[in-house]
């Protein structure tokens, strides 16, 4: 369904994020918004041309530099985009001349962002823009950009520059040092190294001119080679410019230089490019998407956070792993936390496995930097890093400075407090195992990994002679607000757990593959007495937990502390900590995402100690008051919300679901700028499968327990569990999907106290049946089937699943066939109405618009289309309308009632005082069977079963419509 909201000038189509104006205050949150990328690099969203307050970023997986003393970072690499273009002498830029048009569409299916803009220049020449770009998934060493020009109002000189910017910055910062640049043959090229990694970067770029003569020149000003063309172009002439641009680090080859030229030569044309990443999107969607119907917002957020999650899924190198900003901007430095494991983690195993493993892989072959970790602190085994980057290092800053100038540096606690991160590496190997019943792997990699750190928390533990018992001391939990606390019980019993594991894979690996047992026991020094010192604390581990009440305390003396009720703090738009300082948080009940409700959650899976139902109930009860989810953590919300659907309370778990679905797209917390948020993008598949559809996985592969959100007619996914995949097509009680329809006439005429109106939208307010027509010739065409204009003639009104269906006649095939089939017209669609303009309103439509307006009545669009809200939207009368009903909100179409019982709901108007106009067959039955008054537009043959028919509206008085149906009532 494409909906329009206050979303910051965003409107949503199925797969497709539209930005309807530019705002120059919102400039770096949409570039992390319009982040593109392909697992090897991502590419932030901004203009081709540049910004004075841009931040432009392209990020590769793995090559991280220092800044000498203070940290290591994931480093800005030079600069593919700039593409710039001058008319008549005037540079194209966005804060100068005036922009006529602005529209920026992120399509998801494809993973293409394309730009369009009409601009007129200070010299008051007029020019329409269409820029695209593309990260290819076929093959990530490919990057494309195309741009179509078109002079509007002049003839004139136009120069284009495509270049390649040596000189990025991490800001303040230049990582990079120059090697060398030239042009071959078919470009330009440039080689760089970073200072103190050394690791040496290679691009290469052509550009090629179409409908225009035109020849090219190099210029290679330092750093920033430059292919440049300059042309003569008259009014009305399309010049298309395309770029392709390759790239290699000497991470993965010997002589990068060499392979990115290479590459550059045999690349086919842009088209040829853009179809087989196309392809590749295709491919990866199969397995990854997630239907929902009945909530369209909720069903582009989802497939948003998925898009940012796969784009940055390394797919071909397993010493990576996904920062916690993703590849999409300079937050965190790009350091890996435990986000990746606990949160993003979960969407690979079950959807894209191989991805998974090569995730989990950069935690094995990380051990040696976590051993270092665990030496330098005086432990055995491995203490895995907070934060980190290639080696398995610590990177974690140790200072952070103070948003005040005159502020004290605030030191960072968890590079060496926070130590869970161990434990939460061993449950997602474990769970990775589980679902995917690799053993090679398990024995090879992951049974070190789990005993490695199995054998830290053996050297960490303390034993207590006062209380008999291991505890663990001066840690800080998945709660941040407290930083220096003991026994922390999300810790302790996930050490408890990891330990118990670490048990069954040592007895696993014995028993399988006893010679690889004994050479891991001669590697890690792991002894008979290490193993009886797991149990023991396993046995002995202290976990605040009362018995009788299942309350658990989140550490130890944390009831003790000031109790807080937060709701003495709203309104407001920052954390807790930020406005009652640091100290002052840390002697509250307050905390910044769930730690108790974590450790529940992580349990969860298995019903393990501690989670049960009373439990759950009693700790949500008390620790979800004091949880600071909407400025505390990023972290929380997802979490929160399976909880809460666990417990049936869905008016929460939604609302805190879509708390985390549009914190990017909404930029909610303030800081999207520094990237997205990524556990928060994880966290919102997990809420989807294992809260909403309450997926668990039993002996015999997962099995679904589904509570769906009100208004979700129907959620779709599919999981891969040992070695098969399991479709999962979940619907509400009562709605299942039925093809015929039954229809009810009533038998009373509906009521004269009319106070509703109910449009449909092609052929009623506009008519948009031409470009409905055309997407569906050129697909019929693209197919080879025969199709005319008296055949469409048969659609009018109908779903398009419906119309698809008519075309295909007694042709078979498979629903993946169906569904690219429908995509693929609505995509032709969509593309054709982006130029829909207020003139395309049909005579009548507004003057009776406003009329019932001024009379105080209520109006709505109920349309089939699934485009209704853009085509409103274009259509400047978004604001003339009360509600939207379109092709997402119900789950039959007309001449089902549904659509219309759904507008007259969202209106909050009994359908008997509804009135419908109609122009279709299929709307008149739904009107008719729903109860409503039905007036028909077009002749009596299609419309003639409505209470009244009209030719169109041109000078139609809603006086005149009622005062019609008063005499057809007498």
């Amino acid at each position: 369904m494409d909906i329009k909201g206050n979303f910051r000038n965003f409107l949503f189509t199925d797969w497709i994020l539209i930005e309807t104006q530019f705002v120059p205050e919102h400039l770096q949150s949409k570039e992390t918004v319009f982040t593109i990328g392909n697992g090897y690099l991502g590419t932030r969203g901004s203009f081709e041309e540049g910004y004075s307050q841009g931040l432009p970023a392209t990020f590769i997986h793995g090559v991280y530099d220092e800044v000498p003393v203070v940290y290591t970072e994931l480093v800005n690499c030079p600069d593919w985009l700039p593409l710039v273009v001058s008319i008549n002498g005037d540079r194209f830029r966005m804060d100068q001349g005036e922009i006529l048009n602005y529209d920026r569409q992120l399509d998801l299916r494809q993973g293409l962002v394309v730009r369009s803009v009409r601009w007129r220049s200070p010299g008051g020449n007029t020019i329409d823009f269409e820029f695209q770009r593309f990260a290819s998934l076929a093959d990530q060493h490919i990057l494309g950009q195309r741009l179509q020009l078109k002079p509007l109002n002049f003839d004139g000189l136009i120069e284009i520059q495509a270049s390649i910017n040596g000189y990025p910055e991490n800001v303040g910062f230049n990582h990079w040092q120059e090697l060398d640049q030239g042009k071959i043959a078919e470009g330009i090229w440039l080689q760089r190294r970073t200072r103190s990694s050394q690791i040496d970067i290679a691009m290469a770029a052509r550009m090629r001119i179409f409908g225009v003569d035109a020849s090219l020149q190099v210029t290679s000003a330092p750093g920033y080679p430059t292919l440049s063309t300059t042309f003569l172009a008259a009014a009305e002439q399309t010049v298309i410019v395309e770029k392709i641009v390759t790239i290699f680090t000497s991470r993965e080859v010997e002589t990068p230089i060499l392979a990115a030229q290479n590459k550059l030569a045999l690349a086919p044309d842009y088209p040829v490019l853009l179809k087989s990443h196309g392809q590749a999107w295709d491919n990866v969607w199969e397995n990854s998407d997630i239907v929902i119907e009945g909530d369209s917002v909720a069903a582009f957020a989802v497939r948003y956070n998925l898009f940012q999650l796969l784009i940055a899924a390394p797919r071909h190198d397993d010493k990576v792993s996904i920062p916690a900003k993703t590849l999409s901007g300079f937050g965190y430095h790009g350091h890996i936390f435990w986000d990746t494991e606990i949160f993003i983690l979960p969407f690979f195993i079950y959807t894209q496995p191989a991805i998974a493993r090569n995730l989990i892989n950069y935690r094995y072959h990380t051990l040696n930097g976590a051993r270092r970790k665990a030496a330098h602190y005086g432990y055995a085994g491995a203490m895995f890093a907070w934060e980190s980057a290639v080696t398995g290092d610590e990177v974690t800053p140790r200072w952070s400075l103070p948003s005040d100038f005159y502020g004290e540096d605030v030191r960072i606690w968890c590079r060496d407090r926070e130590i869970h991160i161990g434990a939460d590496i061993a449950y997602s190997t474990w769970y990775y195992w589980q679902a995917t019943g690799d053993d090679q792997w398990m024995r090879d990699c992951g049974a070190e990994i789990i005993l490695d750190t199995a054998i830290f928390w053996g050297s960490r533990v303390e034993f207590n002679p006062d209380l008999q018992q291991y505890e663990i001391r001066e840690v800080i939990g998945a709660d941040e607000y407290h930083e220096f606390v003991h026994n922390n019980a999300f810790t302790n019993r996930l050490v408890q757990w990891h330990l118990e594991k670490a048990l069954l894979v040592y007895d696993w690996l014995s028993q399988n593959f006893p010679e690889h047992a004994s050479e891991i026991e001669t590697k890690l020094h792991l002894t008979v007495e290490e193993r009886s010192h797991w149990q023991d604390i396993i046995n002995n581990i202290w976990i605040l937990h009362d018995a009788t009440t299942e309350l658990i305390e989140q550490f130890q003396g944390f009831w003790q502390l000031e109790d807080i009720n937060l709701q003495d703090y709203e309104p407001r738009t920052r954390s807790i900590q930020a406005i009652l300082g640091i100290e002052a948080t840390n002697k509250r009940q307050v905390l910044k995402q769930p730690d108790v409700l974590m450790l529940l959650y992580l349990m969860r899976p298995s019903a393990d100690f501690p989670y049960n139902p009373q439990a759950l109930q009693t700790n949500w009860n008390y620790y979800a008051p004091r949880t600071d989810i909407t400025y505390g953590s990023s972290l929380g919300p997802a979490i929160h919300s399976i909880l809460a659907a666990d417990l049936g309370n869905l008016t929460t778990a939604y609302e805190l679901f879509m708390q985390a679905a549009m914190v990017d797209i909404q930029d909610s917390r303030g800081n999207t700028k520094d990237g997205i948020h990524g556990a928060s993008a994880g966290g919102v598949w997990q809420t989807v499968v294992f809260g909403f559809g309450g997926i668990q996985f039993t002996k015999n592969g997962p099995v679904a327990r589904p509570h769906l959100p009100r208004g979700w007619t129907r959620l779709q996914f599919q999981l891969h569990w040992r070695g098969q995949w399991h479709k999962f097509d979940l619907r509400q009680p009562g709605l299942e999907a039925r093809e015929e329809f039954i229809e009810f006439r009533s038998q009373f005429m509906p009521s004269l106290d009319v106070k509703a109106v109910i449009f449909d939208l092609d052929g009623v307010l506009t008519d948009t049946a031409e470009y409905h027509y055309l997407g569906w010739q050129r697909l019929a065409d693209e197919e080879g089937i025969p199709f005319n204009r008296q055949a469409n003639e048969a659609l009018r009104g109908v779903s398009r699943r419906a119309s698809l269906m008519f075309i295909l006649g007694d042709r078979k095939l498979q629903e993946a066939q169906i569904q690219e089939m429908m995509e693929r017209k609505n995509r032709y669609y969509v593309e054709s109405i982006q130029k829909i303009s207020t003139k395309d309103l049909l005579p009548g439509a507004i003057a009776l618009l406003d009329e019932l307006r001024q009379l105080g009545i209520k109006t709505a669009i109920g349309s089939a289309s699934k485009n209704a809200t853009v085509v409103v939207d274009r259509l400047g009368i978004a604001g003339k309308v009360d509600a939207i009903a379109d092709g997402y909100s119900v789950q039959r179409p007309k001449p089902a009632p549904d659509l219309f019982l759904y507008a007259a709901k969202q209106l909050q108007v009994p359908p008997a005082e509804c009135v419908v106009i109609e122009d279709a067959t299929a709307g008149i039955e739904a009107a008719l069977a729903a109860g409503m008054w039905a007036v028909g537009l077009g002749p009596p043959a299609r419309v003639g079963a409505a209470h009244l028919v009209l030719p169109n509206l041109v000078g139609v008085k809603w006086a005149d419509i009622i005062t019609e149906l008063r005499a057809l009532a007498l």
